[in-house]
């Protein structure tokens, strides 16, 4: 089991997504959540993705606060 803290960028690359500094920071220019919209119900992720962000936030896995960290910033449009 894996009991190290995740950042944004392991997330990025635990999503299949492009982990660098300059990749995140279009990503999150590109992407936003609506208000009250959960992270994994986003229409930007596909099933794998949103299957992960949701079951990462259910078993409180050591993800979780890179995941909580992501929505923060998805929703601050």
């Amino acid at each position: 089991m894996d009991t190290g803290k995740h950042q944004l960028e392991q997330l990025f690359a635990q999503l299949g997504l492009d982990n660098d500094v300059t990749a995140i920071k279009v990503f999150l220019a590109r992407h936003w959540l609506e208000p009250g919209q959960a992270l994994a119900d986003a229409a930007f992720w596909n099933p794998a993705q949103a299957d992960f962000l949701r079951q990462a936030l259910a078993s409180d896995a050591e993800w979780v606060e890179a995941v909580d960290e992501l929505a923060v910033l998805l929703s601050q449009k």
